[in-house]
């Protein structure tokens, strides 16, 4: 049996050469949200220690993941698993396979966790997981073995109680399951509060799988009821089509709105009259791809930022509004659908031209608001309809974007400045009221 190891590229190096345009600071996603901690915290004049607790995650786990592949080879994968804060309650945060996960962007991811959680009030703090790896070259059988090996591994951590993982990007309802399996097996019993995003026959919930994308609707909509514009008359480009961007844009579409453009990894397509998007879906069903739709023009994956359009979904990666590509960007609203999709130095761009952004640990907030729902539900063994989970969702979000906005207007500050505020302040409150220990 032969033994390999998992050689990678260092994330930071990858991202700087992006266009030519990022350097290595804007590209590293814990400065980027370093720089949106201290900012916030320098306009409300945090206290330093509670600033100095939170640019430092809590735990960090860092494990090797030896995966037996389909050829007999031992391949070694390298894994993290990072609880930023749990000031608030258990962490919470889901877990990626990408071939560029690094540290510093799971610690970030971690971090934006917290914030997120602390926005729209779940009693949890921010957590995060990914392996480096390719899934899409991995089979079915190498994927579970990753799973469970990873699972195995960072399991001293884990817990109903204690860290609760999700899907992120590359993961799904069904390696959940693994994972709930897994610990299971290891704890000796049946403990589907492990994990969210399972699948409903293991104590999923309804719901959860449109959540993060009903989430992303709902704050637009109210975004529109604020700003005075016409929802079914603004056009919608989606950055992303995996579960966040695929359920954003059936929603939309459900509500009568019309989605312009559309971008995957594989390229993206634009059409001024509006996409058909159940149909594209079974278009991808087929073909594994959205590039060469026939009913829409090809575009480049990086043009999607910059066609004509009122709204600007990035429901990718983090980093794909930047200092380079910003003054580009045609849309009036951003809603950020991923976690960190634009820099500190875009958002300095587009506050300049009045393009207004509705930052990701709002906009996104659905998937962790149902998942929390998820959990009360499995440690209650009492389940929601759908109806109610999405009335649920639909009222946290609403407050949140109220309270936000709130802040926004009566301070003059941005949307994502008026958030971190938000989330900051109950931070603090958690941070003081338990105190030091020892």
């Amino acid at each position: 049996m032969s033994v390999k190891t998992n050689a990678r590229t260092p994330k930071s190096k990858t991202k700087a050469n992006l266009n030519g345009t990022i350097g290595v600071l804007e590209a590293n996603p814990w400065h980027q949200a370093m720089l949106q901690l201290d900012r916030a915290a320098n306009r409300m004049g945090l206290e330093q220690y509670i600033v100095e607790r939170l640019r430092h995650p809590k735990r960090i786990l860092t494990v090797s993941v030896p995966v037996k592949m389909d050829d007999g080879s031992v391949k070694v994968f390298e894994g993290y698993r990072v609880q930023h804060n749990l000031d608030r309650g258990p962490a919470k945060g889901g877990i990626r396979y990408h071939p560029q996960v690094s540290m510093d962007e799971v610690k970030a991811l971690a971090f934006w966790m917290t914030m997120k959680c602390a926005v729209v009030n779940l009693p949890y703090g921010g957590a995060k997981g990914g392996v480096i790896c390719n899934p899409k070259e991995m089979s079915i059988g190498e994927i579970e073995r990753l799973t469970r090996r990873y699972t195995a591994e960072i399991s001293i951590i884990i817990g109903p109680d204690k860290d609760i993982p999700a899907p992120d990007v590359n993961t799904n309802e069904q390696i959940m399951g693994w994972v709930m399996d897994t610990y299971s097996m290891t704890i000796g019993y049946s403990a589907p509060g492990v994990v969210t995003g399972k699948p409903l026959e293991v104590g999923g919930s309804l719901g959860r799988r449109e959540a993060t994308g009903r989430g992303v609707f709902y704050v637009t909509r109210e975004l529109s009821g604020l700003h005075g514009f016409d929802l079914r008359n603004s056009p919608v480009a989606i950055q992303g089509f995996g579960n966040v961007g695929m359920n954003a844009a059936k929603i939309f579409a459900q509500h009568g709105c019309k989605v312009v453009a559309i971008s995957d990894v594989t390229g993206g397509i634009y059409n001024d009259h509006g996409i058909d998007v159940n149909a594209l879906i079974e278009w991808r069903a087929k073909h594994d791809s959205i590039a060469k739709y026939p009913k829409a023009e090809r575009i480049d994956v990086d043009q999607l930022i910059e066609v004509p359009c009122d709204i600007l979904i990035p429901a990718a990666m983090e980093n794909t509004i930047h200092h380079g590509n910003a003054n580009r960007v045609k849309a009036k609203y951003i809603i950020e659908g991923a976690n960190g999709p634009t820099t500190s130095e875009a958002d300095k761009i587009l506050s300049r031209r009045g393009v207004i952004v509705v930052p990701d640990i709002l906009a996104n907030a659905g998937g962790v608001t149902v998942s929390y729902f998820e959990w009360v539900q499995d440690i209650q063994a009492l389940f929601w309809d759908e109806k109610t989970v999405n009335a649920k969702l639909q009222d946290i979000i609403v407050k949140s974007f109220r309270d936000i906005f709130e802040i926004h207007q009566r301070d003059k500050v941005d949307m994502r400045l008026a958030a971190f505020m938000l989330g900051l302040k109950r931070l603090a409150a958690a941070v003081k009221i338990r105190g030091l220990f020892p």
